[in-house]
């Protein structure tokens, strides 16, 4: 059995969508589980809520929203086609989008907790000390909360491996900008070609396994040191 172009391609296009979507979910969901793991406002959950959505919406209709949104005469897309953009819906970009959505929680969730784990204290006795907030927030709260951000990354791109209903309706089958592994084995398993879709299901199964292991181990290891 040989592991053609097409597959190769539809592996890189994967990890490149895991490994973008995961660094933008970092620089997004760390400011915003930070203000949740601190915010007293009393409409707080609202927000939980919403960034824990994709956690029971199922991936189609979140795909379908986002495709009317993204589409050339959705909000976002008529936007980003008015700036010389051009149109979201079945792209690369558009992958991003929906990638960054729906991996949300898995990524602002683990924060959140490492967030609230390190309690006011430190950071009291860093006021204390006439550190300003950006100073707490960067000497004090992101190391202690580092086993944290090593779990969100890794679920972040973890999760994003998998992805097939969300990417499909966004980014439909286009080989080489739009065709993840998840579509490809679909492909593969449509065709009756069970060789291939067993080989590229074996790789996302390593891959899978490879990255829970990181995360139970970090966890372990908060454990052992705390």
């Amino acid at each position: 059995m040989s592991f053609t172009e097409a597959d190769a391609i539809a592996l890189l296009v994967t990890l490149k969508l895991a490994f973008v979507s995961t660094l933008i979910l970092l620089f997004v969901g760390t400011p915003l589980a930070w203000w949740l793991s601190r915010s007293k406002w009393r409409f707080k959950f609202l927000i939980e809520a919403l960034v824990a959505l994709p956690l029971v919406l199922p991936p189609t209709v979140l795909g379908f929203y986002l495709l009317i949104g993204l589409s050339p005469s959705g909000p976002i897309g008529s936007l980003s086609s008015s700036m010389g953009f051009g149109s979201l819906a079945f792209s690369f970009s558009g992958l991003v989008i929906g990638s960054v959505i729906y991996s949300m929680p898995f990524v602002v969730q683990p924060l959140q907790d490492g967030f609230r784990s390190v309690g006011v204290r430190p950071l009291e006795a860093a006021a204390v000390l006439r550190a300003s907030p950006v100073d707490r927030f960067f000497t004090i709260a992101v190391p202690m909360a580092k086993p944290a951000f090593v779990t969100a990354s890794v679920l972040g791109f973890a999760h994003t491996l998998g992805e097939f209903g969300v990417v499909l309706m966004i980014g439909g089958n286009i080989p080489g900008e739009t065709q993840v592994v998840s579509i490809a084995i679909y492909d593969h398993v449509e065709m009756l070609d069970y060789a291939k879709a067993h080989f590229l299901s074996g790789i996302l199964l390593l891959l899978s396994f490879l990255i829970l292991t990181l995360v139970y181990r970090n966890r372990g290891f908060k454990v052992m040191t705390s």
